[in-house]
């Protein structure tokens, strides 16, 4: 039965083509077009795509800035969060069947180099990246190693299965260093991932949870999330207004939201940095890690596959709906840019057509 089920739902790829928005030229934009579908290899499995989510990597690669001029090689399909269902599964690969419902863990690795040996399959020496080196999930289906794939209770709303993958990228940052139960927690940053955090630490038993942003309405977000209190540091000063923490999570990159945050870190508390800051950053390192007897983590990815494991257990008790606040179809992606881009909004997710309304 499973053998006919799965031909029953193989793709016929002879002048198969697809929607995607693609990468076609180096310089800013994006293009929604037609690509062929892709043909699955024997360790590979094909899914067709239920729901995919932007994030602030694709921006980037929107506006080609420096970073994604020097990592991405157009032409490509762009796009690394997504839940699909599979639609082929490769000949070698295992533990899959045709209509699982599934998430994909983006960080492609080689499981063969000394750090993927390590257990530390997230900072794979031989990486390849979901949407940035290889073609990503904004599109009707696509192509992912069997290995990188996280199966989903059947009834799992493709939007949150789409949020697995920026979901772990918090919890990753949350429990780097130890756990923030009865701690009080500064979040720097309240884009998706770190009003994911701020309620990851509310459902973790930490004592406080301060959230700190630019913009008012993610800030209302953050209370919506379970902040105990907010701060928008753009009109008030984050020193005066908290008077001292055990815990940092950075989640925006900006040079001074990170001076920030080591300064109101009590001594002995811990800082774990998830945000990319834009260009070198400096800071008083005497005064505000070394003195002080700061634990510095620097956070990259998910731990593979222990982060999806606690993140998993994790979504049983985070209710992460009120982050996604809009949904477009593929060919308005011009139109969810522009809303992300204005930061009028939380989580910005792509789906089908018909189901549009699942937001």
């Amino acid at each position: 039965m499973e053998s006919e089920s799965r031909d029953a739902r193989k793709v016929v790829h002879t002048g198969a083509t697809m929607r995607a928005v693609r990468k076609v030229r180096h310089g800013p934009g994006l293009e929604v077009g037609v690509a062929p579908i892709p043909k699955v290899g024997s360790q590979e499995v094909l899914l067709e795509v239920k729901a995919a989510s932007l994030c602030g990597t694709d921006l980037h690669i929107y506006d080609w800035d420096e970073w994604a001029a020097s990592n991405v090689a157009p032409p490509l399909t762009v796009g690394h969060e997504c839940c699909g269902v599979v639609a082929e599964v490769g000949d070698d690969a295992e533990g899959l069947v045709v209509d699982d419902l599934v998430a994909v863990e983006g960080h492609f690795f080689c499981n063969n180099c000394r750090m993927c040996r390590t257990r530390r399959r997230h900072l794979c020496l031989n990486m390849r990246l979901f949407g940035v080196t290889v073609d990503g999930c904004f599109a009707e289906y696509v192509r992912v190693p069997a290995r990188n794939v996280w199966k989903l209770p059947p009834d799992t709303p493709p939007t949150l299965g789409a949020l697995m993958d920026p979901f772990g990228n918090a919890v990753h940052t949350v429990f780097a260093g130890g756990d923030v139960e009865g701690r009080t927690v500064v979040v720097t940053g309240c884009g998706p991932i770190g009003l994911m955090a701020v309620a990851i630490c509310r459902a973790a038993g930490a004592a406080r949870v301060v959230a700190t942003d630019v913009g008012d309405h993610r800030l209302k977000l953050a209370y919506k999330m379970g902040a105990d209190s907010v701060v928008n540091v753009s009109t008030s000063n984050l020193e005066e207004a908290v008077d001292g923490v055990d815990v940092l999570l950075e989640m925006s990159g900006h040079p001074e939201a990170i001076n920030q945050g080591l300064g109101v870190l009590w001594p002995g508390g811990r800082a774990a940095l998830l945000g990319i800051p834009p260009s070198k950053v400096e800071m008083n390192l005497a005064e505000q890690v070394i003195l002080k007897g700061v634990s510095l983590h620097g956070v990259f990815g998910r731990r593979v596959f222990e982060t999806w494991e606690r993140a998993a257990n994790l979504l049983k008790k985070v209710d992460l709906t009120p982050i996604i606040t809009h949904s477009f179809p593929l060919e308005d992606i011009e139109e969810a840019f522009a809303l992300m881009r204005s930061g009028e909004c939380g989580k910005v997710v792509l789906l089908p057509p018909g189901d549009l309304k699942a937001v």
